[in-house]
């Protein structure tokens, strides 16, 4: 019985379920651990405050070691991109969509010119503020159906919320916009699966059900994030997707006030581009990146 750890909300036992499905078509039975994570808890202080590595995966990680869980399913954008030692991601699903969409409250009926909305992420408040600058983004933390709730509940004109959950909770009403021009956050719309290192009879099962395509784009994306920040929590996006043999790359860093950003963008006509995302990170450090993260670093 392979026992799988998730946290508790919706969208994390959605993905736990699909990981599930996938074992146990393979012969493997499996069972949901649900564990609730440090960022569960505390919903009203804004991720960035509380030291957003590993916010929502120490508890997970903690019971792999322990050897409560053999493995842990995660949202791959939650998880920090230096992982505890012992630990690895062993497996990611096929992505879904990596978009962040607008999500218009039900009163909306145009944009004011000093419009407010909701979002708990830096990367979206910085480059909403970039194209919006007279709007204010104000914090919306939670699960996904708290989040829609809050929104409701508040007088903001609507919320920003990656595309992939909604679809997978079938959340998405009618009122929404796609966010085409955002850069979304490094592995978003990716399910990754942690495990011991030392498990190898597992690792070896959990490979079936890897997505190597996947897990290529979300290396490029996160050694890209991992060059960038040094400890620093910052708006940071990027994104690696393919179409037909080209291979695309789009990464940024952004003042907290969106009036700053340093984008790069990259094509690659094969997939030998490993160091693709640390290359175009340090692009973006000789660019004025390190100013800007010390800027940033200075203000949090």
């Amino acid at each position: 019985m392979i026992r799988i750890g998730t946290r508790k909300s919706a969208l994390a036992l959605w993905q736990a379920h699909q990981v599930k499905h996938q074992l146990e078509a393979l012969g493997h039975p499996c069972s949901l651990v649900p564990i609730e994570s440090t960022g569960d808890q505390n919903l009203t202080q804004p991720l960035y405050s509380m030291g957003i590595q590993g916010v929502f995966t120490k508890t997970l990680d903690t019971a792999l070691l322990n050897d409560q869980i053999d493995i842990a399913v995660h949202s791959l954008k939650d998880v920090p991109t230096q992982l505890p030692e012992g630990i690895a991601i062993t497996a990611q699903l096929e992505r879904g969509s990596a978009k962040d969409v607008m999500i218009y409250s039900s009163h909306f009926k145009g944009w004011e010119k000093e419009a407010r909305i909701g979002s708990g992420s830096l990367r979206r408040k910085a480059q909403w503020l970039r194209k919006h600058p007279s709007h204010s983004v104000e914090n919306l933390r939670g699960n996904l159906q708290k989040r829609m709730e809050k929104l409701e509940q508040s007088q903001w004109s609507g919320a920003i919320f990656a595309l992939a959950g909604l679809e997978r909770l079938a959340l998405l009403k009618e009122n929404f916009e796609v966010l085409d021009w955002m850069i979304p956050a490094p592995a978003q719309g990716i399910v990754g699966i942690a495990s011991l290192e030392k498990n190898t009879s597992l690792n070896h099962v959990l490979h079936k059900i890897h997505s190597e395509k996947t897990a290529y784009c979300a290396h490029l994306e996160r050694t890209f994030l991992s060059t960038l920040e040094g400890g620093c929590t910052a708006p940071i996006g990027a994104h690696a997707y393919w179409e037909g043999d080209q291979l695309y790359f789009k990464g940024g860093l952004f003042s907290l006030d969106g009036k700053t950003a340093i984008v790069v963008e990259e094509k690659h006509p094969n997939n030998n581009a490993t160091d693709l995302g640390i290359k175009t990170a340090q692009k973006i450090l000789s660019h004025g990146g390190k100013e800007l993260i010390q800027q940033i670093k200075a203000q949090l």
